[in-house]
């Protein structure tokens, strides 16, 4: 019989938790931040040296797999986990959000949303159960229920109508999904930034009843105060016993500022892409490669970091590399990137286990505040 999913807080220091989710495929540390390998790839990255970083888990991305190669390629292939090398867990998004995003190529409607691929025109509807067989075709460890994510900004009475249908789609989710043991399903509250909407949605998904529950509809344009207003209260709606997963969040202090109001988990494409444009995220803040300053610059990256990239390779190498479009640049870079991230989610862990949150987010936020230390 497959282990069960589980959730264990093993500390708390204010609304921040630290825990471990249980699962057949491994124990994820929480807080947790998971790379995104949107097309059965973390970019510039192999499994291994994923792994290497800290990362428990990885996300994948229902849209575009079901699209290219195809879900059912994947599982006749011996599913994601397989097929990408990666035997650690493995989070797929709905592709709500995904297929939300094609303006002009989709239409909506109580069923699901009917649209056209970006690949090839060719028409496809992904409904709740749809979307939920396409995630046990991969073989995810944590499916995501199907949800609407409502732009922003929205006026309240379309965030309400919204927010409804994901709760509708939220319970046709639950009944696709069935029973699969040591297998999840996570709720994704909506609501946009209305509090009373916020609360109505986590008491809908509370009483249909999931594995987890994500915080949906944030970092889509409102900005970092509007998102921590949200935050303020949001977590705190859903049932504590359960991980609660932000979604596509974000940037360091983004992900600083969460931890501290009580969110467990998140993802962000933020680091990889980053690392391809020549943006390296260090405690003193993001460095851009491309600046003629790093040009001769013989220091590493960080110089308290352990990464490949600042054992061994300058800011000049990395600048040429960069600015002469080696693929060296986007490896190195990305790696450092996530180094990065998981030594933050590393650092918070410890904190909040020690009772000293407070203390690192302060330290956390001094070094930033001096910056990048200029060459010498």
């Amino acid at each position: 019989m497959a282990q069960a999913f589980g959730f264990t807080v093993t500390a708390t220091d204010g609304s921040a938790r630290a825990g471990v989710i249980a699962t057949p495929r491994g124990t994820i540390r929480t807080p947790a931040f998971m790379p995104v390998g949107t097309a059965a790839t973390v970019k510039a990255m192999l499994p291994d040296s994923v792994a290497a970083t800290g990362a428990d888990i990885l996300l994948g991305n229902t849209y575009h797999l079901m699209l290219r190669p195809g879900a059912g390629r994947i599982a006749a292939l011996g599913g994601l986990h397989r097929f990408m090398n990666w035997d650690r867990p493995i989070l797929t998004d709905s592709g709500g959000y995904q297929v939300m995003s094609l303006a002009g190529l989709r239409r909506l409607s109580e069923d699901g949303v009917r649209f056209r691929s970006h690949i090839d025109g060719s028409e496809h509807l992904l409904s709740p159960e749809r979307s939920m067989e396409i995630q046990r075709q991969l073989g995810s460890d944590i499916v995501m229920a199907f949800d609407e994510c409502t732009p922003f900004p929205a006026p309240e009475a379309a965030a309400a109508a919204s927010m409804r249908l994901s709760m509708r789609w939220a319970a046709r989710s639950r009944a696709a999904f069935g029973e699969r043991p040591g297998h999840a399903l996570f709720g994704i509250q909506q609501g946009s930034v209305y509090r009373d909407l916020r609360a109505e949605s986590a008491a809908e998904l509370a009483g249909i009843g999931f594995d987890g529950y994500a915080v949906g509809g944030l970092a889509v344009g409102e900005g970092q105060e509007a998102m921590f207003a949200v935050l303020d209260y949001a977590p705190a709606m859903l049932p504590a016993d359960r991980p609660r997963y932000l979604m596509g969040v974000g940037k360091p202090d983004d992900i600083v500022g969460a931890v501290v109001r009580g969110i467990d988990m998140m993802d962000c494409v933020l680091p990889t892409r980053s690392g391809r444009t020549g943006q390296a995220f260090t405690r003193r803040g993001t460095v851009n490669l491309r600046n003629a300053r790093h040009a001769a610059d013989p220091r590493p990256l960080d110089e308290a970091c352990t990464c490949p990239a600042c054992r061994g390779y300058s800011r000049a190498y990395l600048h040429h590399v960069h600015r002469a479009g080696e693929i060296i640049a986007a490896m190195l870079v990305t790696w450092h990137n996530l180094h990065y991230y998981q030594e933050l989610m590393a650092g918070l862990r410890t904190a909040i286990a020690a009772g000293r949150l407070a203390g690192f987010v302060a330290a956390f936020e001094r070094l930033r505040a001096e910056g990048d230390i200029p060459p010498p």
